[in-house]
């Protein structure tokens, strides 16, 4: 049986799993959806067309599945989606998506949101990153896989942050961090490669070399972008051919490249 308390306001027609705890005084609206194991705290509100997975950890006075804070939004049935085992805590924020996107907000799983952190419309989080208290995500912001966002930072809205990225704490993102690289300042600069992160990880000597080694071209060789980016295909290109080179590393070069390919804001540099 769930274990909601009795103070909790919980619609007849959200749909929640039995295993299910919500703590006094929350407010779980008709359109929600909520798997096995997830735990919310006291004075939470969850609401809108909002779906959360199993073994979730909300916090108090958190607040999902709000009205997007965008003045061309009218009331479309747009959707939160979140999935498994993420932490989130006190005072977090999380809008729905707008029809001027695919109208999905969506926050993988095993992702980690720490206390006052607000994610806006239209944002789609990958698995396992790390958003640092008071991380402020505009909207349409794309977040790859175990990114970590340090404390106070602010992200400017269409920005893309690549996988195994850093942003560090207090910086201001306003254009694309390439996968792997390590930002951080007013306005955000790259300052290397996450080597630490990546090594905790477990990717091979190898591959954090060939990430050095496009960040030497990227940034400390004083290439144009595009001249940048056609060393970068020749590195691509050469390795593949070498049946003897680690596949993990010859995907970090595919990574690295296509994020480049298709950044629209531009990258930081």
């Amino acid at each position: 049986m769930s274990k909601i308390h009795s103070t909790a306001i919980i619609d007849i027609k959200a749909e929640i799993a039995s295993s299910v705890v919500i703590g006094p005084y929350s407010i779980i609206g008709p359109n929600v959806v909520i798997g096995d194991k997830t735990v919310i705290g006291s004075h939470t509100i969850i609401e809108g067309f909002t779906s959360i997975g199993s073994e979730n950890k909300i916090s108090h006075f958190a607040s999902l599945g709000g009205a997007p804070q965008d003045m061309k939004y009218k009331d479309e049935p747009t959707r939160l989606l979140i999935g498994d085992r993420n932490t989130i805590r006190e005072f977090t924020t999380i809008h729905t998506g707008t029809v001027q996107d695919e109208g999905i907000t969506k926050l993988g799983n095993d992702n980690w949101i720490m206390g006052y952190v607000h994610i806006a419309h239209d944002c789609q989080i990958g698995d396992h990153t790390i958003l640092s208290s008071n991380a402020q995500i505009a909207g349409h912001v794309v977040i790859g896989d175990w990114a970590i966002l340090g404390a106070m930072s602010g992200v400017h809205q269409f920005v893309k942050i690549g996988q195994h990225a850093m942003l560090g704490g207090a910086s201001v993102l306003v254009q694309d961090i390439p996968p792997y690289i390590l930002a951080a300042g007013d306005k955000a600069q790259p300052y290397g490669i996450n080597s630490e992160g990546l090594k905790r990880r477990g990717f091979t000597p190898e591959s954090i070399s060939t990430l050095k080694q496009l960040y030497k071209i990227l940034y400390k060789d004083g290439l144009t972008l595009e001249h940048a980016k056609t060393s970068i295909r020749d590195i691509l290109s050469e390795r593949q051919n070498k049946s003897s080179y680690p596949p993990d590393a010859l995907h970090s070069i595919t990574q690295f490249l296509e994020f480049i390919n298709s950044s629209t804001r531009g990258i930081i540099r």
